[in-house]
C-alpha cells in the first residue's frame, strides 16, 4: 500500500475536529498527538484485519506468548517505522505545522512492564510480526504499571504511573470476547451416569475484558496482536449488603476486580500481596486460555482434540505456568475430555522459558493460599503431582524419595510452579548458552536427567528496529549508507561493517555520531538532573533492574574508591568519567532501595566537590524506562555488565549497548559469554571469577570477605565510609545494612553473597584497562565499530526463528499487498 500523504493530512485534521471539536492548529501537543496517532492506527487497521483473514484462510498455527509484562515503550514512532512510511508521515506532519519528535514525546511509555523480561516479550512480538508468524501476546492491562519512580532526597519514591489517563489511541476494546474467571469457593463432584464432573461453587467471579493493540511487522503488512486484560466485577454492587450497613462488603467484588489490574508486581512481603499476585496470574492466564481454546474449537467444528496442531502456549518465566493446570481444567470441565487425553494435549501445547538460575527465584506458592484461592486448579495440580511422583518411583526405584524431594510439584507445603511447567510441557529452554548449561547441571539437573529431550537453549535477542533504527537514527543511516539497509531484516549483515573498522574516515564518522548522542544525553541530564556533564568524558553506563546479583553496589563502591584516590592524589593522571545509573528497585526490596540512596548520596558529594575539577560526575537517571533508554544507550561508551558469574540468565541491555557501539565491561556471565565470543575478548574488558569458580565457592563455603577487609586498606577505607557518615553525615548508620551485607550475616545468611569484594580488585583493574584504551582514539573507534559489526547474532529475529524451528513449528502467513 502506497502512502497517500494528502489523505493522511486530511485524516489528521478530521480527527482534530472529531476528537476535540477544534481545528488542528488550536490543539495542544498532547491533543495533536492523539489526532495523529488515530490516523496512524487507521493505516494499520486494514492490515490487521487482512492478517487475521489470511491466517484463518491458511488455518495457520498461532503462538500465544503468555507474559506478566510487556515493556512496549511508546508505539507511535515504532509503528510509523514498521509501516515503512516514516519519511512520508514526517513530511505530512511537518506540512501540518507539527513536529514528529514533539508528538512522540507526548505519548507516555506503556506501563505494562518493568525489566528485561517485559522488554524481551515486546521484542519477540516485533520479530514475530516482522517474520510473518501469527502470534498473540497475552498479559494484563495495568492501570498504574509497576510505579513511576521519583527520587526525593536521594531515596526512591514509588508513585502511580497513570499512563492511561488520556486514553490509549492504539488499543481496541473487545468486550464481545470477555471471559469469566473464578476465584475461591469449593469444588463439588457430580456423578453423571458413572462419569465424574467437577463444579466450582461459591466462587467470586471476575469478568476479564480484552483490549487488543496492533503489533506491526516491518514492511510486510503482517500485524499481530498484543491482548491485555482488564478486570470488572460480575456483581459490581450488592445493594442488600449496603442496606444492612455493610458498606465495604457491598463493593467488595468491585474492589477485588479493580485491585487485580492496578499494579504490576504488587509488594508480596505480606500475605495479601502474595494472594494478589496469584490472583493476577490466574486471571490473565484463565482468560487467555479460555479464549484460545474457544477460538480453535469454533474454527474446527467443535473438535478440541487436535488443539496442539494449531495452538502453542509459550510461558514466559514461572508467572504464567498455571496455564498447564488451567488448560487441563478447560479441556476436562468445559469440553468433557478424560484425563489422559487432556494431559496429552496439554503437554504438546505448552512450553516453558526459564529466566532465572537462582533456585530461590523459582516461584512457589503456599498450599494453603493456592488451594483456597484456586480450589479446582489445586485439585488438578495435586493429581498431576501424584501421577508424576509415580513416574519418578518407577524410573528411580532405588532413590525415589530423594528424587521426589527434589522434583515433586507439591512438597514442603508449597506448589512449585517451575516444576509444574517442566512436567506439563514438551519443551524447556534457557536464554543463553551458559544459563542453559547451568540449568542442566545445577538448578534443574534432576529434570534434565529425566527429560533431556525437552531442554534446549534459545539465546535472547533484541529487535534492531527499535534499538537501532528508531533509537539511533543517525547511526542507522550511516550503516545503511555503508552497507545498505538489509540489516533491518537481517542483522548479521552488519558483519560487512568490519571492513570499515580500520578506516580513519569511517572511524571519525562513527565517533562523531557517538558524540552527537552524548550531547543529546548531556542535555537530557542537565534538564532533568541539573548536572552539567562533560561530553568528552567516558560515559560509563549501567542501566538495568536493581538487584544485588547485578552488583550496582560494586559499581558505586568503585566510584568511591576512585574518588578517594583523586582526593589523595589531585595531580594523578585521570581521564574524566561520567558514571550513569538507571534502575528501579522493587518496592519491598530494602537493600536495593538503599543502594539507590547510596548512589545518590555519593553523587551529591562528588558532583559538588570543586576540588576535583569535574573529573568525576555521577548521575542517577530517574524513572528509567524504554524512552529514556533510547536516549542513554546510543550515548554509552562503556556497557557495565557486572553480574556475579552464574547468576544472570542472559541480559539484554548488553546486546542493546553492543549494537550501539559500546564496549562491554563485564563478567563471563549470561549472554556476555556469547558477546565476547562474537566480538573477541580483545574488544571487551572481562574480569572476575568464572561461573565454575563461583559455584565451587558456594558449595565449599570457604570464602570469607573479612579476609579482604583485613588485608586491603583501600577497600577497607571505602567500606568504612559506609558507616562513618562520610556520605550520610546526618545519619552515619544509614548505610550500615549495606556494610553488614558485605561483611557479616546480620542482613542475610551469607556474607557477601554475590562476591562483590572477591571480584572488586579484578573489576577495578578492568576499569583501568578501559580508561587507558579509551585514550587511544583510533583503537577505541575500531573496537566500537567491531562491536556494532558483530552484534548480528543478537537479533530477536534469530531467537524467534529458533523457537519456531524447535518448539512452536509455525508456518508463515502471507498478507497480500
Amino acid at each position: 500500500m502506497k502512502f497517500d500523504k494528502e489523505a493522511f493530512k486530511g485524516e489528521v485534521q478530521s480527527n482534530a475536529r472529531k476528537l476535540y471539536r477544534r481545528s488542528l492548529e488550536d490543539l495542544n501537543p498532547n491533543e495533536a498527538f492523539h489526532a495523529v496517532a488515530v490516523a496512524v492506527q487507521d493505516l494499520i487497521i486494514d492490515d490487521w484485519m487482512a492478517t487475521k483473514k489470511a491466517a484463518e484462510k491458511q488455518d495457520a498455527k498461532r503462538v500465544y506468548y503468555l507474559s506478566m509484562e510487556f515493556l512496549m515503550g511508546r508505539a507511535l514512532g515504532n509503528n510509523i517505522i514498521n509501516l515503512t512510511a516514516h519519511e512520508g508521515i514526517r513530511e505530512a506532519i511537518r506540512e501540518l505545522g507539527l513536529n514528529l519528535n514533539v508528538l512522540e514525546d507526548q505519548e507516555p511509555d506503556w506501563a505494562l512492564g518493568n525489566g528485561g523480561l517485559g522488554r524481551l516479550a515486546a521484542c519477540f512480538l516485533d520479530s514475530l510480526a516482522t517474520l510473518g508468524y501469527w502470534a498473540c501476546g497475552c498479559g494484563i492491562r495495568y492501570k498504574y504499571g509497576m510505579f513511576k519512580q521519583e527520587i526525593v532526597d536521594g531515596y526512591q519514591k514509588e508513585v502511580p504511573d497513570d499512563w492511561l489517563k488520556d486514553g490509549n489511541p492504539f488499543e481496541l476494546k473487545r468486550a464481545e470476547l470477555s471471559k469469566e474467571v473464578r476465584f475461591g469457593g469449593w469444588v463439588e463432584t457430580v456423578n453423571d451416569n458413572g462419569k465424574l464432573h467437577f463444579a466450582q461453587k461459591g466462587y467470586q467471579a471476575v469478568i476479564a475484558i480484552p483490549y487488543d493493540t496492533p503489533v506491526v511487522g516491518y514492511g510486510n503488512h503482517v500485524v499481530d496482536t498484543l491482548r491485555v486484560w482488564d478486570a470488572q466485577a460480575k456483581d459490581t454492587f450488592r445493594l442488600d449488603e449496603f442496606d444492612k450497613g455493610n458498606y465495604q462488603k457491598a463493593v467488595e467484588n468491585e474492589n477485588m476486580a479493580r485491585n487485580i489490574v492496578e499494579v504490576l508486581y504488587p509488594n508480596d512481603n505480606h500475605y495479601a500481596g502474595k494472594e494478589l499476585r496469584l490472583r493476577q496470574q490466574y486471571f490473565f492466564i484463565s482468560a487467555s486460555v479460555q479464549t484460545a481454546v474457544q477460538e480453535y474449537v469454533e474454527k474446527h467444528n467443535g473438535d478440541v482434540h487436535h488443539l496442539y496442531e494449531k495452538v502453542a502456549f509459550q510461558m514466559n518465566d514461572t508467572h504464567p505456568t498455571v496455564a498447564v493446570a488451567e488448560l487441563m481444567r478447560v479441556l476436562m470441565d468445559d469440553y468433557g475430555l478424560a484425563w489422559d487425553e487432556a494431559w496429552s494435549i496439554t503437554q504438546k501445547t505448552c512450553a516453558y522459558t526459564n529466566h532465572t538460575i537462582m533456585a530461590e527465584a523459582l516461584e512457589k506458592w503456599p498450599i494453603e493460599l493456592f488451594s483456597k484461592l484456586l480450589p479446582r486448579i489445586y485439585q488438578i495440580v495435586e493429581e498431576i503431582n501424584r501421577r508424576f511422583c509415580d513416574e519418578i518411583r518407577a524410573k528411580y526405584p532405588d532413590n525415589a524419595e530423594y528424587k521426589i524431594s527434589k522434583m515433586a510439584i507439591i512438597y514442603d507445603g508449597q506448589v512449585k510452579m517451575a516444576h509444574l511447567a517442566i512436567v506439563g510441557g514438551h519443551a524447556v529452554n534457557g536464554v543463553a548458552q551458559l544459563h542453559t548449561e547451568i540449568l542442566k547441571k545445577e538448578t534443574l539437573k534432576d529434570f534434565y536427567e529425566m527429560f533431556p529431550e525437552r531442554f534446549s537453549n534459545k539465546t535472547n535477542g533484541i529487535t534492531q528496529r527499535r534499538w537501532l533504527l528508531h533509537a539511533n537514527p543517525e547511526l542507522a543511516d550511516w550503516i545503511s549508507d555503508k552497507i545498505g539497509d538489509g540489516w533491518i531484516l537481517d542483522l548479521p549483515k552488519l558483519k560487512k561493517l568490519e571492513v570499515y573498522a580500520d578506516d580513519s574516515k569511517a572511524q571519525a564518522e562513527f565517533m562523531a555520531i557517538k558524540r552527537h548522542n552524548k550531547e543529546r544525553l548531556a542535555k537530557y541530564i542537565l534538564e532533568h538532573n541539573g548536572i552539567r556533564v562533560n561530553v568528552d568524558s567516558i560515559f560509563d553506563v549501567m542501566v538495568k533492574r536493581l538487584h544485588e546479583y547485578k552488583r550496582q553496589l560494586m559499581n558505586i563502591l568503585n566510584v568511591m574508591y576512585v574518588y578517594n584516590e583523586l582526593k589523595d592524589h589531585p595531580d594523578m593522571p585521570f581521564y574524566p568519567h561520567t558514571y550513569i545509573f538507571g534502575a528501579k528497585a522493587a518496592a519491598g526490596y530494602k537493600t536495593a532501595k538503599l543502594t539507590i540512596k547510596l548512589i545518590n548520596s555519593v553523587a551529591d558529594v562528588i558532583n559538588n566537590d570543586e576540588s576535583i575539577n569535574g573529573k568525576i560526575k555521577v548521575v542517577f537517571i530517574e524513572d528509567y524506562k524504554v524512552s529514556t533508554a533510547e536516549i542513554i544507550i546510543p550515548a554509552a561508551d562503556i556497557s557495565e555488565q557486572i553480574s556475579t558469574a552464574s547468576k544472570e540468565a542472559s541480559g539484554t541491555s548488553n546486546m542493546k549497548l553492543m549494537l550501539n557501539g559500546a564496549l562491554t565491561l563485564g563478567t563471563m556471565d549470561g549472554a556476555n559469554v556469547e558477546i565476547v565470543h562474537e566480538v573477541g575478548e580483545d574488544n571487551a574488558f572481562i574480569f572476575g571469577m568464572s561461573s565454575d569458580e563461583v559455584i565451587a565457592l558456594e558449595h565449599n563455603h570457604e570464602y570469607n570477605p573479612m579476609d579482604i577487609f583485613n588485608n586491603n586498606q583501600a577497600i577497607r577505607r571505602v567500606l568504612m565510609q559506609l558507616v562513618n557518615g562520610y556520605y550520610s553525615p546526618e545519619n552515619p548508620e544509614l548505610f550500615r545494612p549495606l556494610y553488614n551485607s558485605l561483611l557479616n550475616t546480620k542482613e542475610s545468611d551469607c556474607a557477601d553473597r554475590y562476591f562483590i569484594l572477591k571480584d572488586f580488585d579484578s573489576y577495578h583493574q578492568a576499569k583501568l584497562r578501559a580508561d587507558e584504551k579509551y585514550q587511544d582514539e583510533k583503537w577505541w573507534a575500531k573496537a566500537a565499530i567491531l562491536n556494532t559489526a558483530n552484534a548480528g547474532k543478537f537479533s530477536s529475529d534469530r531467537t524467534i526463528e529458533e523457537y519456531v524451528r524447535d518448539i512452536w513449528h509455525l508456518d508463515r502467513i502471507k498478507v497480500k499487498d
